[in-house]
């Protein structure tokens, strides 16, 4: 970093990619490794490059000045700084007559807003364009020059958002905000704090809402809870600091339309509007018999209906068109973050929205009409100031499409080229140790068992490895399916690695495992952290020998001394447990293995597609024969002693319960049941004539292990327990559930624990005990006892909580989408599907649409997280 480009010829690359990295890097100056950023940069300009003219040098070398000063500068001063740069250096560019670089994934190439580690603000998957609500109240935004647009007969006419073209020549869509007419040093700073930086990244920061202003309606009709635009005369007007709080001003405006009146009002805090000054001159605004558009949320008081904090606009008469940004429009809401408002978002993007005009589309028309999808420049013109919900709907399809169909193009590729360039065993489907496997069942595999079995070995059968996921429900019978996996591997030489997330689970499958191969005369073997030392020698000379043909574990088996023979197969259970990372270290142990991996929470489709669209999914809907439904009912804390006698009732029978709390320890902050405190109150005071045991994650592993085999042995009748148990305790016997505050877990966690019972003959229980009085917590519970279909509960928690929590994390690994929703956008889903599908097929490399192949680059690459240079 200490050469200085002084003297020599302008190096455009390297300068653009340095301010990309540190832009990219969150403006942290490449992480704080002893400014080497600003060090480059202030080295660089320096002295001016011989090749530069003498009437452009004074700004090149007043930045050698600023960069020395930037390690001490704060966020916002770095991040125009950096704008500052850009701008200074494309003007340049352009004043030398040289063709711009080509760089990715810097603005010009970049269909999306570029992001730092700093940026503030997350937008929820579930907020969706379809759904128009109240959002904060904003202030009245100036109005800005417009072009009128036709309507649909019978409405007023309405207004497209058409800025003025003073001061917009040359400029670009990769323009720093900074040197924009209008929007200028301060309000570029303000926008940077939501990482938007260029034109470009403000046209493609999308609103998060709507508020449907377009809604005009008389007086007489107002309805409470609908957003309306009403057009009335001014019959009085008021405006005084309130009796009880001097700072609290009041503007009161009566206003009147041939049907009816109303009152609007408007609340402003703060020692300057208590100025009466101030308040004549706003009262001035309104003069009686003046005709305004208001728009708001209609809400009823004590004197009929009114309209919150409602938006005003005077008008020449009643038919002069609306001018503002907000009044009488599909309004955008866009995500904010302190010091920058929703005015400051709007008016910046009304003036850069004739840049739009300047994207390039990279979908073919041909494509675009197959699918019914507008171009893109309209898309986004209509994404943010749409003339009506019609063209906001087919912007926000399009969009949608876009976010869609490139992940899924990324994923059909991706796997593609996994089966071209690697290459995996070819294993034997059938063989006598399958067959003596399937004589040794003592039951016969459902129908959707043997789809499954039978779609893996045919994978396995074929060069190309397999990388399939089996998604069943609670008791479907997956460790059996994957079994037949395991078994093609050994009896074709291979070894096999089994790896659960938790201790509970591998040894719930190591105790399956063993009563089979025991039977089958093959040694398998567990390993986890508990293992011991010499237990572990032993096990990793077996592995390394080829004597051991299975091995079970957690995360144990990624460790670096674990080391195979030959691996042949991996199969995962509750993969989406583990990273990505720990997923690749166990696959990194053998030469292209077979992949199975499993779940027992089932996915919806969607979301599926999502997460796992670059692998072959089965699905195992069937349940084995003779399982009973589990009764599932949602009871109050008042019903909590009839819960307690049917606990008994069972027990009495020789039955189990399980007693399940989301907290172990209790909290000051949280009115939550906690697993410790009540486990001491129920083997006390409730159910003394019974032993109850205790098992929580804090627990040592040899500690859960007692408590457990204890429960398995009949020893303790109840257990009290966290969602450790959610997934891998098999106990037949046990026969009813009570969860305390249920209403504080997903739904398909609640499927997922309620799975722990109802595994034997016997009739078994669910209590959903609910302690919130909020009616949409019991109504969502509803859902849960009046279906046992573990899909329909997945697909209902999608549509309820959203996907990160469906998987029971919020960092689940899916990607951030801007737009779309997986609850509500299935359809454009399956169609991008399709159209990923049907574009690969004939074309694997994309070279018939370049445009396409690019822009997927671009995309893909930033959704791997990688940088642009290396």
């Amino acid at each position: 970093m200490s050469n200085s480009l002084a003297g020599t010829e302008i190096d455009w690359a390297r300068l653009q990619r340095s301010l990309a990295i540190e832009a990219e890097k969150g403006f942290l100056d490449l992480q704080g490794r002893q400014y080497c950023f600003s060090e480059f940069l202030q080295l660089t300009f320096q002295q001016a490059p011989a090749s530069l003219p003498l009437r452009l040098r004074s700004q090149w070398q007043k930045f050698a000045i600023e960069y020395a000063q930037y390690p001490k500068l704060g966020l916002a001063q770095r991040q125009h700084l950096i704008a500052q740069t850009r701008s200074y250096l494309l003007h340049l560019k352009k004043d030398l007559e040289t063709p711009l670089p080509t760089l990715k994934p810097l603005a010009e190439s970049n269909p999306e807003p570029i992001t730092s580690k700093t940026k503030p603000i997350t937008r929820s998957p579930q907020s969706s364009a379809r759904s128009v609500t109240r959002s904060q109240t904003e202030n009245s935004a100036k109005p800005i020059t417009r072009s009128q647009t036709s309507t649909k007969p019978g409405t007023r006419s309405t207004q497209t958002v058409q800025s003025s073209t003073q001061g917009w020549s040359g400029l670009s869509l990769n323009h720093a905000l900074g040197q924009v007419s209008g929007i200028g040093r301060h309000r570029s700073a303000q926008l940077a704090k939501l990482g938007i930086y260029y034109v470009r990244d403000l046209l493609f920061y999308y609103p998060r809402d709507y508020l449907d202003y377009a809604n005009q309606t008389r007086i007489v009709e107002l309805v409470p809870g609908e957003t309306v635009t009403i057009i009335a005369t001014i019959r009085r007007c008021q405006c005084f600091s309130s009796p009880k709080n001097r700072k609290l001003t009041i503007f009161e405006l009566q206003v009147r339309d041939p049907s009816g009146g109303i009152k609007l009002s408007r609340f402003y805090a703060g020692g300057r509007f208590s100025n009466p000054g101030w308040q004549q001159k706003l009262k001035a605004q309104y003069p009686v018999g003046a005709t305004i558009a208001a728009s708001g949320l209609v809400k009823k008081n004590k004197y009929g209906f009114t309209l919150d904090s409602p938006e005003i606009e005077i008008l020449g008469s009643p038919d002069d068109p609306i001018e503002s940004l907000k009044i009488g429009r599909v309004l955008p809401v866009y995500a904010l973050t302190e010091g920058v408002s929703a005015d400051v978002i709007r008016k910046a993007i009304a003036i850069v929205l004739p840049a739009a005009e300047q994207l390039s589309d990279p979908l073919p028309a041909t494509l675009r009409s197959q699918y019914e999808l507008i171009g893109l420049p309209s898309a986004i013109a209509n994404i943010h100031y749409p003339p009506d919900t019609e063209q906001l709907a087919l912007a926000r399809r399009r969009l949608v499409f876009d976010e869609f169909f490139y992940l899924q193009l990324g994923f059909l590729q991706r796997r593609q080229q996994q089966r071209q360039n690697q290459t995996s065993a070819v294993m034997m489907s059938q063989g006598e140790v399958i067959e003596q496997f399937r004589e040794l069942l003592p039951f016969k595999l459902t129908n959707a068992q043997e789809r499954v079995v039978q779609e893996i070995l045919q994978d396995i059968h074929s060069p190309s490895p397999m990388n399939r996921l089996v998604q069943g429900d609670v008791g479907s019978g997956k460790t059996v399916v994957s079994v037949f996996a395991i078994l093609a591997a050994i009896q074709s030489g291979y070894q096999a690695a089994l790896m659960a997330p938790t201790e509970v689970l591998a040894e719930q499958h190591y105790r399956k495992l063993v009563g089979w191969f025991n039977l089958l005369h093959l040694p398998v073997e567990l390993l986890t952290g508990s293992t011991k030392a010499k237990k572990r020698r032993e096990i990793h000379s077996q592995l390394e020998t080829g004597e051991l043909p299975l091995l079970v574990g957690t995360h144990a088996l990624i460790q670096d001394a674990v080391q195979f023979q030959r691996l042949g197969l991996v199969a995962i259970d509750e993969q989406h447990r583990f990273g990505v990372q720990q997923r690749a270290k166990l696959l990194a142990k053998g030469q292209a293995p077979h992949v199975l991996t499993m779940t027992a929470t089932p996915i919806p489709r969607t979301l599926a597609l999502t997460m796992h669209g670059d692998l072959d999914v089965s699905q195992i809907d069937e349940l084995p024969p003779g399982r009973q439904p589990i009764q599932t009912s949602v009871i109050s804390g008042k019903e909590r002693m009839q819960a307690h006698e049917l606990m008994r009732r069972e027990i009495v029978q020789g039955r189990q319960a399980y007693v399940i709390f989301p907290m172990i320890e209790t909290s000051e902050k949280l009115d939550v049941k906690a697993a410790i405190a009540e486990h001491q109150k129920l083997s006390e005071s409730v159910f003394p004539e019974f032993s109850v045991g205790l098992l929580h994650g804090r627990m040592s592993s040899a500690d859960k292990d007692k408590s457990l085999n204890a429960f398995r042995d009949r020893e303790t009748q109840i257990i009290v327990s966290t969602t450790v148990i959610e997934v891998g305790v098999d106990v037949p016997n046990a026969t009813v559930m009570l969860i305390e505050n249920a209403e504080r877990f997903g739904l398909s966690q609640l499927h997922q624990l309620r799975g722990r019972v109802g595994r034997g003959s016997h009739k078994s229980h669910c209590l959903l005990m609910c302690s919130s009085k909020n009616p949409d917590a019991n109504q969502r519970l509803q859902v849960l006892a009046q279906s046992q279909d573990g899909f329909f509960i997945a697909e209902m928690d999608l549509r309820l909580r959203g996907p990160g929590q469906v998987l029971g994390t919020r960092q689940s690994g899916l990607p951030d989408f801007a737009l779309a929703s997986l609850a509500e956008d299935q359809d454009v889903l399956e169609l991008a599907r399709k159209a990923a599908e049907d574009l690969l097929d004939p074309d694997h490399e994309l070279t018939s649409v370049p445009t396409i192949k690019k822009e997927l680059a671009s995309r893909y690459q930033r959704l791997l997280g990688e940088e642009c240079l290396t």
